[in-house]
């Protein structure tokens, strides 16, 4: 997924919108106030729309909660599943006693349909309870433009939808009917010291490959909106900081198996700074998830122009030139890693596979030992060497390797497999 997703608005709409934020040029301090000044003389139903970025939200949130103890106030956050807020509100306990309402991540809903729309499935209003009357329109928007009288007779108190920039032009262009019945716009500036802590917080502290694998596809979904939210909420953003975003961005689609969306977060990073090697060699992993072989040893090639000694690249180079054949090729790159990173066991690995096929059994058999002594625990490196053991007519150590293989991982079919075909090369047919 890309910002191109998100349809661009007219320039009447678009012209609207800024004129709205610049009726109040204001610092976040004076916003605040502003807002204040605001929930404490209003009653009644209300709409009002904040655009601040997430860690702002709780700040706004703590704050007003502290400076307006009489009203009664809760927070509703929202999910990539969410559909219809209405239903949402009523659910919440004792809601007619409410002064104040915080609506927070409706971001979630919204980047779940421009996912969902970016991979051709559909998620909008285009469905029969909308009588095709707001095609293309979220769900939860959709559901917003039918019921904002339903809203009004129903919830007497003021809701605050806190939203960051894209959310809100969202709800500008696909959701005015509801929209037009706001009480108020109140903008947040990013705070410059803000916004790199919550920058390198995401960059750094969270990035977590094992945690993006583990992600539900509701916690990848919160986690990219919130990526988002920083994107699309500073223009003035430093570059370098902008591309680690989306390289994180990238990250994140990768670890959901999201390999085209992956790629084309890479390239946004890669249009911001070209020599951006990291988000070279991540793109040159994904091409190659999708057998993109060639176009994937391209990335991989500019990576390493930027960055000679990237070990990752002429790793992952050399395992898309042996899925092309290509194996002299692959050894080559293979040795070019080990030499950057001698204890890179899946190096080892590749290239022992490599030269398997080739027919150099011996020296598979040497590199698969490396590969061992780094990770004892590889169950492929194990099986392969006793496939290279039996080629060599070398039958009881191959069984030996297929043995180690099962200990490890004993639902390997391809490794009994074998195992049964060296006991027949050595007549143990029982």
């Amino acid at each position: 997924m890309t910002n191109q997703k998100v349809k661009p608005l007219t320039n009447s709409q678009e012209s609207d919108f800024e004129g709205l934020l610049e009726e109040q040029p204001l610092t976040a301090a004076e916003s605040y106030q502003t807002l204040l000044r605001s929930l404490r003389r209003k009653n009644g139903f209300n709409l009002l729309f904040v655009r601040c970025s997430p860690v702002q939200a709780d700040e706004i949130i703590r704050g007003i909660s502290q400076d307006l103890p009489n009203k009664n106030i809760q927070v509703l956050q929202l999910d990539s599943e969410t559909d219809n807020l209405y239903e949402k509100i009523v659910d919440l306990p004792n809601y007619t006693n409410l002064n104040i309402l915080f609506v927070r991540g409706l971001e979630n809903a919204l980047l779940r349909y421009e996912e969902a729309e970016s991979q051709g499935y559909f998620l909008s209003s285009q469905s029969p309870v909308y009588g095709g009357t707001w095609a293309g329109v979220p769900k939860i928007l959709g559901y917003l433009n039918l019921s904002r009288e339903r809203f009004e007779r129903q919830f007497p108190f003021t809701l605050v939808f806190l939203l960051p920039e894209f959310a809100l032009r969202y709800f500008i262009r696909r959701a005015s009917d509801f929209f037009d019945w706001y009480s108020g716009v109140y903008e947040f500036p990013t705070d410059k010291d803000i916004l790199e802590r919550e920058i390198r917080r995401l960059v750094y502290l969270d990035s977590d490959l094992d945690t993006y694998q583990q992600f539900t596809p509701q916690q990848r979904q919160e986690k990219l909106a919130e990526i988002k939210a920083y994107l699309s909420d500073s223009p003035s953003l430093d570059p370098v900081r902008a591309s680690q975003l989306w390289q994180e961005k990238g990250l994140i689609h990768a670890m959901g198996k999201e390999y085209k969306q992956a790629i084309a977060s890479y390239d946004q990073a890669l249009e911001i700074k070209p020599d951006y090697h990291d988000a070279w060699t991540n793109r040159g992993f994904e091409l190659h998830n999708l057998g993109r072989y060639e176009e994937a040893i391209a990335s991989y090639d500019q990576a390493l122009e930027f960055k000679p000694d990237d070990h990752y690249a002429w790793y992952g180079r050399g395992f898309a030139l042996g899925n092309l054949g290509r194996y002299e090729e692959a050894i080559a790159s293979y040795d070019q890693a080990l030499e950057i990173k001698p204890d890179d066991h899946e190096a080892w690995y590749g290239r022992g596979f490599a030269l398997g096929n080739l027919g150099r059994y011996e020296e598979a058999i040497a590199s698969f030992d490396q590969a061992l002594e780094i990770k004892p625990d590889d169950h492929e490196a194990w099986y392969n060497r006793g496939f290279a053991l039996g080629n060599l007519g070398r039958y009881e150590e191959a069984i030996a390797s297929f043995d180690q293989a099962l200990e490890i991982k004993p639902d390997f079919h391809e490794a009994w497999h074998n195992r049964g075909s060296a006991l027949d090369d050595l007549g143990r047919y029982e």
